[in-house]
């Protein structure tokens, strides 16, 4: 690994124009480098010199996990598709021919799982609301029309359609009230993984710690829902200077990440992810199961690993960890959360329970599905013991019923 840095360097992003330039990826084969310019005409890819000069161990590639959190991998797309793009590529074929074959491919991958379209979009006087989500109704989802972008692209981003410059439908807003209601801000972001800098040196860093300080002081709670998916990312000393600055303002930083293959799809990463948070004062929140979207395929975890994982990990950290919950699937009626693996009646089941739901009343609510060691979504899940279906699913194909305008 190379040696962490302690300057205040200067932001560059690199992506499919320009990545040949990044230290690092010179040294890969011409078919690699060709390879990853066809992925990145369907997936959005973009990188930056701190992660290819801090993260990545470019001994270990392609293995190595930051690499494959960051940089377009063969396996996700089918040989079809691939090939489609490359032979285009190769005849240098118009960008319009190109343009809609990636159209085409990029539809077939699931661009807007659960609901976030046809049914999360909420309506004002009859006028869809485009830049918000309202699923839960606790919660409002805002999308900032000035953040959305990344300072690097994770490869199993489940909104990877917000970062594509011809993505037909992107969540954005600019919101100009202060809702009375308003008691938590989260905000989600992965800057502290990609670029911790944000926090410290960046010529604004210290502006945005004292707005974060006003907010404190109005008396609401301010919760920074960072995204560390792998231990390493916590290893620069910029890293932890950048969470100490943040908790100084009262802020609280809550941890969540998928379990994706390939990345951090063992006990072992997971335990030292939740241990190394915790010494750092950040709260564990979430193990997701990556979402069925984009190159989901490359990435699945079967939930029984999942549950597998999860265990492991929990069971081996201190209490003050065991705050994370999961794994949970973000699916159309909630997140549904495995609570573990039974024989009940002599039938080998999953144990579920929505954490989250698009009806309060189904939260906390047990069900079963019947156990099935390869299922790694909650639509390849049949019910338990002779049911004909899970219990909301009745008021799902109605909520559909009457949201099928919109989608």
């Amino acid at each position: 690994m190379t040696k962490h840095t302690t300057l205040a360097p200067k932001f560059r992003a690199y992506d499919e124009r320009n990545f040949e330039h990044l230290a690092g990826f010179s040294n890969l084969s011409t078919d690699t480098r060709f390879a990853i310019r066809v992925l990145a005409r369907v997936f959005p890819f973009r990188v930056n010199a701190y992660i290819a000069d801090e993260l990545i161990n470019w001994c270990d590639v392609p293995n190595d996990p930051i690499y494959q959190l960051t940089v377009p991998q063969p396996g996700m797309l089918n040989t079809e598709d691939f090939n489609k793009v490359a032979d285009l590529l190769r005849k240098d074929a118009p960008s319009e021919t190109v343009a809609a074959t990636v159209t085409a491919i990029r539809a077939k991958l699931n661009p807007h799982p659960a609901g976030q379209v046809s049914l999360n979009v909420p309506e004002l006087n009859k006028v869809r609301l485009t830049g918000l989500q309202h699923k839960y109704q606790e919660t409002v989802l805002f999308f900032p029309q000035a953040g959305q972008t990344c300072h690097a692209y994770c490869t199993f981003c489940f909104r990877w359609p917000q970062f594509l410059t011809d993505s037909e439908v992107k969540f954005s807003a600019v919101l100009d009230i202060q809702p009375p209601m308003l008691e938590t801000i989260r905000i989600g972001t992965k800057a502290l993984g990609y670029w911790p800098y944000r926090f410290v040196t960046d010529p604004d860093a210290d502006d945005l710690l004292r707005l974060m300080e006003r907010v404190v002081a109005t008396g609401r709670h301010l919760a920074i829902m960072a995204h560390f998916n792998h231990p390493r990312e916590l290893e620069p000393p910029i890293v932890r200077q950048a969470i100490a600055r943040i908790r100084n303002t009262g802020a609280q930083i809550r941890t969540q990440s998928p379990l994706v293959k390939h990345i951090n799809d063992s006990t072992e990463v997971w335990r030292e992810l939740w241990r190394k948070q915790v010494n750092l004062g950040l709260v564990p929140y979430y193990m997701f199961v990556e979402r069925d979207t984009g190159a989901s395929d490359y990435f699945r975890v079967p939930l029984a690993r999942a549950w597998d994982i999860y265990r492991g990990a929990i069971s081996r950290i201190s209490g003050l960890g065991r705050t994370a919950r999961g794994p949970s699937m973000s699916a159309s009626p909630g997140k549904v959360e495995i609570q573990g693996i039974s024989w009940i009646n002599g039938e080998k089941v999953f144990v579920l329970r929505l954490i989250q739901g698009r009806n309060p009343d189904w939260v906390q609510r047990p069900f079963f599905a019947k156990y099935d060691p390869e299922a790694a979504w909650l639509s390849e899940l049949k019910p338990a013991f002779g049911e004909k279906e899970f219990f909301f699913e009745q008021e799902m194909r109605e909520i559909f019923e009457r949201t099928d305008h919109l989608a």
